[in-house]
């Protein structure tokens, strides 16, 4: 079980503050890119680069590393922005999101940041990858691997067909140590997830797949380690973190609006954003 103390979890608060600054920062200078579900997510990124993940940035290839898959490649930034706070890249990198000849694509690319473990893109990927990769360390260690695998998905993503065939595949081969993080946060590209494609019950979905679920609030660090470490006390099944985020979240004027899947911030928004994450 993950044990943590009330001051690493306020310290795991600061840094996620600390990338949603370095998000917006990246934004803006990009003049493009994906805010809202970036900013959502940078609390589970926090737990997970600075304390659940088993990884090192000295060496990121390391064979016995935990493995994660961004499936959502479109929130790119709170990727990028934690291996910069975590020391995989420069933090100066970060000005040079979505630029010509840049390493930080629009979408994460493997050929550019070998640390990566895939490139992701095309929506409703990166589960199947995942499932492989699992599949394939079953195999090479004879079935007693100590390596956990994450998998990032969206909730807009999970109107892809593939993404199910994934659900059925991961539960049938009994994938014990393979967590799927959904951020709910309930927008996609053009509207209200509820609207476009309803996905609810979604938990009871994944629960006739023969999936562990749970449902949590996704930017509160405590219950995304509490989760996580009862997805690895699960022995007989994959599980499913339903993480209800808000997108933009700690922006006021961002929060909860799909406007802001994929809409730039002007020089005025950007201040007004960093002025509320850095004083709150």
């Amino acid at each position: 079980m993950l044990q943590i103390t009330d001051d690493k979890i306020k310290w795991l608060e600061e840094k996620a503050r600390d990338i949603r600054v370095s998000i917006i920062e990246m934004l803006v200078e990009a003049g493009s890119g994906h805010p809202g579900g970036a900013l959502g997510m940078a609390d589970i990124f926090s737990a997970l680069y600075f304390f659940i993940l088993k990884h090192d940035p000295t060496n990121p290839e390391w064979n016995d590393r935990d493995r994660l898959v961004l499936s959502n490649g479109h929130i790119c930034p709170v990727l990028y922005a934690t291996l910069a706070h975590s020391g995989y890249i420069k933090m100066e990198e970060l000005k040079t999101l979505r630029k010509f000849g840049s390493r930080l694509q629009g979408h994460p690319d493997r050929r550019f940041l070998p640390f990566l473990e895939t490139t992701s893109g095309p929506l409703g990927c990166g589960l199947s990858q995942a499932v492989g990769m699992c599949l394939a360390d079953g195999m090479d260690s004879g079935m007693h691997s100590e390596k956990q695998f994450y998998c990032i998905l969206s909730d807009g993503e999970l109107d892809e067909g593939n993404i199910w065939e994934a659900v059925m595949l991961g539960a049938k081969e009994r994938l014990q140590n393979l967590t799927v993080i959904i951020d709910r946060n309930k927008i996609q590209l053009s509207g209200d997830t509820e609207s476009i494609m309803p996905l609810e019950p979604l938990g009871a979905k994944w629960e006739a797949f023969n999936w562990h679920v749970q449902t949590i609030n996704g930017n509160n660090i405590q219950e995304i380690i509490k989760a996580v470490s009862q997805a690895q006390a699960v022995f007989d099944k994959p599980s499913v973190i339903i993480a209800q985020t808000i997108p933009g979240k700690g922006v006021s004027f961002m929060e909860g609006k799909w406007q802001w899947h994929g809409k730039p911030l002007t020089k005025e928004e950007a201040e007004q954003a960093l002025s509320e994450l850095k004083n709150a």
